[in-house]
């Protein structure tokens, strides 16, 4: 366990527990078109384990606040996130069966994603409220759009209210309240949620913009109160825009780290969850981000999700390379 972590206090993932039904092949299928594959697996998933799995192999002290069905697929959830040391303690059983993700993956890692909420769907304010032990502890609180939004706007509270740095992932995107983005303090987007968020589809102007073209998206995150963002680019790594900074370092980019990709699902959540342990370590943003590049980009180097995960031993050797 990382000491300064530790120190930092726990780090508290709300949201959502996926099996990931997968299906390899050569290219993703156009609509209406069947494609023959090459390769099936189930493995544990979900934006929310996924995060809390990842910080937890990295060195953080994680809760896990979710809801999986009396099932095989809840079980291995439990099962996957326990291994990795994560406190699964606020993860109840629910009458639904666990949420399902069906997910296709290309030659080259990239992949399409249909999800079934399924228990998920039962997670409520009161379940945020039984999880209070953890949440009054929480250095970080790490929430996604997989769960309802009441849910979601009450544990931003009660990590506001704990004095926690709540890290709001804007995905699978839709429309949030100003009183989330006021309860919010690192919001973590892709170029194309940033435009929704925004209302302006070109508003994320690509790694090689210049720094005047990145402030000018700065400015406008900050007029509906966000003032620190992580917008990340994909292979073009990702820029880090901190009203909270000195004018200097206010727009900061984070160049990729270059790996043979397999499998790309769930890196998004690694890169989340690196974020995450960082932020409780008490690293700045831009420090946080650039660890986070090179965890989400190991990551792609194995197939599945959380099993690819790396530790923080890993990430390490790449940074001292």
């Amino acid at each position: 366990m990382n000491a300064a972590v530790e120190k930092a206090g726990r780090i508290v993932v709300v949201g959502s527990l996926n099996a990931d039904l997968t299906i390899y092949c050569e290219r993703l299928p156009l609509p209406g078109e069947t494609v023959h594959g090459n390769g099936f697996a189930v493995n544990p998933g979900g934006k929310s384990a996924n995060q809390a799995v990842a910080a937890s192999r990295l060195g953080g002290s994680v809760s896990l606040v979710g809801a999986v069905g009396e099932d095989p697929n809840g079980a291995m959830l439990l099962s996957s996130a326990a291994r990795a040391g994560v406190d699964v303690g606020h993860v109840r059983a629910a009458s639904e069966p666990t949420g399902v993700a069906v997910i296709a993956v290309d030659a080259g890692g990239e992949n399409n994603i249909i999800i079934s909420a399924g228990a998920n769907g039962t997670l409520s304010p009161a379940d945020v409220a039984e999880a209070s032990d953890v949440l009054e502890q929480a250095a970080v609180v790490c929430l996604c759009l997989e769960v309802g939004m009441e849910t979601v706007l009450a544990a931003a509270k009660a990590g506001h209210d704990a004095g926690a740095t709540v890290l709001l992932n804007l995905s699978p995107y839709g429309e949030v309240p100003e009183e989330l983005t006021a309860l919010t303090e690192v919001l973590l987007v892709n170029a194309h949620e940033a435009a929704l968020f925004l209302g302006d589809r070109a508003v994320a102007p690509g790694h090689g913009a210049a720094d005047s073209e990145w402030d000018r998206v700065r400015l406008r995150f900050a007029e509906r109160g966000i003032r620190q963002v992580l917008v990340t680019l994909g292979s073009q790594g990702s820029v880090v825009l901190d009203s909270a900074a000195p004018e200097s370092s206010r727009v900061v980019r984070i160049a990729p780290t270059t790996v043979k990709a397999v499998d790309t699902t769930g890196a998004g959540d690694a890169f989340t969850g690196a974020v995450a342990v960082r932020l409780a370590a008490g690293d700045a943003l831009a420090g946080a981000a650039a660890y986070a590049s090179v965890a989400a980009a190991l990551a792609t180097t194995r197939k599945g999700t959380q099993a690819a995960y790396p530790e923080a031993a890993d990430v390490q050797r790449v940074l001292r390379a």
